[in-house]
């Protein structure tokens, strides 16, 4: 927000240096993002001119010769001039021999083409009163023969740009800055004096202007008021407005609709003038917008308007968007000559849907959406049409109309000096906090308890919805009373020494696993759209993930996978020539799981295959088997005993592609983990081409957090190993990994303990020829070894006896 010192000095008497209120508004809480210099600078030997005569230059077709008066007292000078814009008789700016104007050009008497020149005639850019440099600045107004131009033209005005935070609706005007600034350098604040009074207005003779104020919708409206005015004449507004107006940041339109702007600007509520004569049914409605109806806005831009978005309506059609921006059907223009002012508050929640739904964020929204003072309204209309009488003319009629009341907004809290020097951490004297309150506007109570013990009861004006708690007057406290007066201390703070989040540690670990194997870290927002989460979980379960109040709408919903990301990672980088291989992400995310939303921590990873035209030498392509082998190891370092748990398909999943993706799951325990190909029909939804492979793996906080009885360390056998081959004869659709866990359990069974089955791998897969049709024949090699000696072959045999007969009796049949 823009803030001019010039219109804050007309509540206060700022005369502060710039740097002064610079830094005190950064104090109490806005941070200043730019400060600009507007106006005239102090400017020496730059007076008022009269010219006198004009004659062409001797020697040169461009130049006029003038003789000018720049005073009374002393005769014309000589100025050579290469405007043409004037005529004898304008009055000018001239800058005599000795003047120095704006970027330190220094005028002095010269020869020009033979000619000696006094001084310079100056355009409004040479005065830094604006970008005009075609022709000389025309001073219309006349002002006298020899008057310095610092007395003709305004003062100088500093214009800070302050950031003014969310809970800070108050301050987004002058008056309530010029607030913060009284309370800061303990100046007193004059408030804006109203002179209108509706009750004394003139009784109707004519047609009323407005018959009638219909609410429909009072839980987005509680309170709306409408005066009517009647015959004002439209034109500029005086000079005064309109360059406080433009210090602030807006555009002059005409004094009507630039009164209720000034307003605005100056208490913060916005308001709307309506041309009577536009409003047809003698009536305003103020009701919830109906599907697909249309608005033609303002800024000359059709809107379609969707529930539950508000409109103010005549008995016809919309007129206003609530709260946000009117219609051109009942703009004030040249012929409008009555008026209906409305002032209202607006629901932030609503104000602030239709905003972000329309794309449309204006002055009057960004007040609105944040929180306006529900008892001002009234104020401010009257201090509007005090306004407009002033420079419009016009007279108010009738009483206003009125319905509903302002919401209750006013609440008390009781603080006592105790709570507040201990939150503040350094004694504040209790008159001290009383000047806090009163330079703030808190009606502060000062009270005793039976103890003795003195306490405020401290009424919070409507306007300051932000204070709702003790804490939240310590806060205003330290503002006003100034940080810089903190007292210098030595801070004592217990070392306390504590192991990381298991939750951290599992990511950092996962993040240099995968940066280790060439993987690149991506990072994404956690919010996505609705029809993302449609598609990659489902839509009974994305409801679950909806948000109630969206930023965007392409992030309504919280994200159940980091696929999607990256998915958008490797297109953007796609599609600006960069093409990597291996991407990964950490990050939460929430899956709904038995009717009950949980939020995990996930890892998840793209394995793409490099294009065969950019390799100069062919390498692997990435195949479910090493994607696999990645997310294994995922899960080992998140010490999830996984080792034994076989990857089971994935089936009806349309993220998947059906046959080439596999899960691992023990929700008991808290994981879940996933490998295989993306759908290609996915694929295509973010217009990428090839293959490309994935694993997530998904844990629940509380598992990382649980201790985990780690496997310590064993040494390695010294002995040799004795191999033995098993070819077993299996359906079709059974998996390897599931004969494989059977084998290990009867490899475990039979060498009870006097030594070790090391490892069990497949190493070939048969179909064919002298195998049943519906058949496969898998062989597993089995690797024994014991750690204190060199087994024999009697018992090995004894061993791999007993497997066969207890993988037999579980139902598999052994390939002769």
């Amino acid at each position: 927000m823009k803030v001019s010192q010039q219109w804050l000095k007309r509540y206060i008497d700022l005369d502060r240096s710039r740097d002064e209120i610079e830094k005190a508004l950064t104090l109490i809480g806005f941070e200043v993002e730019g400060v600009e210099e507007t106006g005239l600078p102090l400017l020496e030997r730059v007076v008022v001119g009269e010219v006198l005569t004009s004659e062409p230059h001797p020697n040169a077709d461009r130049l006029t010769v003038c003789n000018v008066s720049v005073s009374d007292e002393e005769e014309p000078g000589t100025i050579v001039c290469g405007a043409k814009n004037y005529k004898v008789g304008d009055r000018v700016p001239v800058a005599l021999a000795g003047a120095v104007l704006p970027g330190n050009f220094k005028i002095k008497k010269s020869k020009l083409r033979g000619v000696v020149s006094d001084g310079m005639m100056c355009s409004a850019r040479e005065l830094q009163l604006g970008d005009d440099h075609q022709g000389l600045l025309i001073l219309a107004d006349r002002p006298s023969i020899g008057t310095p131009i610092n007395d003709v033209f305004p003062e100088r005005d500093t214009v800070f740009d302050i950031e003014v935070t969310p809970n800070r609706p108050d301050c987004l005007s002058h008056v309530g800055v010029a607030r913060e600034l009284a309370a800061r350098f303990g100046l007193s604040l004059e408030y804006p004096q109203v002179k209108s009074r509706p009750l004394d207005s003139t009784p109707n003779r004519l047609p009323a202007l407005l018959e009638k104020v219909e609410v429909e919708v009072p839980d987005k409206c509680p309170h709306y008021r409408a005066y009517c005015i009647r015959g004002v004449q439209i034109g500029p507004s005086p000079q005064w407005m309109q360059r406080l107006l433009k210090a602030a940041g807006l555009r002059p339109i005409n004094n009507v609709v630039d009164a209720t702007n000034f307003v605005l600007l100056e208490l913060g509520q916005p308001l709307h003038a309506f041309d009577a004569a536009k409003i047809r049914g003698g009536k305003l409605i103020i009701r919830q917008a109906r599907q697909g109806e249309e608005i033609v806005t303002l800024d000359d831009r059709r809107r379609i308007l969707t529930p539950p978005s508000t409109v103010i309506a005549d008995a016809e059609r919309s007129l206003v968007i609530a709260g946000v921006m009117g219609s051109i059907d009942a703009e004030v223009d040249e012929g409008t000559t009555d008026l209906v002012l409305e002032a209202a508050y607006f629901r932030p929640s609503n104000i602030r849907w239709t905003s972000r739904r329309l794309n449309l964020v204006s002055d009057s929204s960004y007040r609105f959406s944040r929180g306006v003072d529900a008892k001002g309204t009234e104020y401010a209309a009257l201090r509007a049409i005090d306004i407009i009488q002033e420079i419009a003319g016009g007279r108010l009629e009738g009483p206003p109309f009125v319905v509903g009341e302002p919401p209750l907004v006013e609440r008390e809290i009781e603080i006592g000096p105790r709570f507040i020097c201990s939150r503040l951490g350094f004694d504040v004297d209790n008159s001290s906090i009383n000047e806090v309150f009163d330079a703030l506007g808190l009606y502060a109570r000062k009270q005793e308890r039976a103890d003795g013990s003195i306490y405020w009861t401290v009424g919070i004006p409507s306007y300051r919805l932000d204070l709702e708690r003790p804490i939240d007057l310590v806060e205003e406290i330290l503002r006003i009373y100034g940080t810089d007066k903190i007292p210098t201390a030595r801070v004592v703070v217990p070392g306390l020494l504590q192991k990381d989040d298991p939750v951290d540690v599992c990511k950092r670990k996962s993040a240099e696993y995968l940066s280790g194997r060439h993987f690149n870290e991506c990072i994404n927002y956690s919010m996505r759209s609705a029809e993302e989460v449609d598609q990659w979980y489902s839509h009974a379960a994305a409801s679950s993930l909806q948000l109630a109040n969206p930023l965007a709408s392409d992030q309504s919903h919280l994200r159940p996978s980091l696929v999607p990301g990256l998915l958008d990672s490797l297109r953007f980088n796609r599609n600006r020539g960069n093409a990597p291989l291996r991407l990964f992400e950490t990050g939460n995310v929430w899956r709904e799981r038995d009717g009950r939303l949980w939020e995990l921590f996930s890892v998840a990873f793209l394995m793409v295959q490099e294009s065969a035209s950019s390799q100069w030498i062919e390498r692997q392509s990435p195949d479910f088997f090493q994607v696999a082998g990645v997310v294994r190891n995922l899960l080992r370092l998140a010490d999830a005993d996984a080792d034994e748990t076989p990857f089971a398909p994935i089936e009806s999943e349309d993220s998947w592609q059906e046959g080439h993706a596999a899960a691992i799951s023990d929700y008991t325990l808290g994981f879940q983990a996933k490998a295989g190909m993306i759908n290609l029909a996915m694929l295509k939804k973010w217009d990428l081409e090839g293959t490309v492979w994935a694993g997530l793996v998904y844990l629940r906080p509380a598992f990382l957090r649980n201790p985990v009885s780690r496997q310590g360390f064993r040494s390695i056998s010294q002995y040799p190993p004795v191999s033995k081959d098993l070819a077993l004869v299996v359906n079709e659709d059974i998996l390897a990994e599931q004969v494989k866990v059977a084998l290990r359990k009867a490899a475990q069974d039979a060498s009870t303990g006097a030594f070790d089955v090391e490892s069990i791998s497949v190493f070939d897969v048969y179909r064919g020829k002298g195998l049943p049709e519906g058949k496969k024949s898998l062989a597993f090699k089995l690797v024994f070894r014991s750690m204190d000696r060199t087994l024999t072959d009697i018992e090995v045999n004894r061993a791999f006896e007993a497997i066969q007969r207890s993988i037999v009796a579980e139902g598999y049949t052994l390939r002769e």
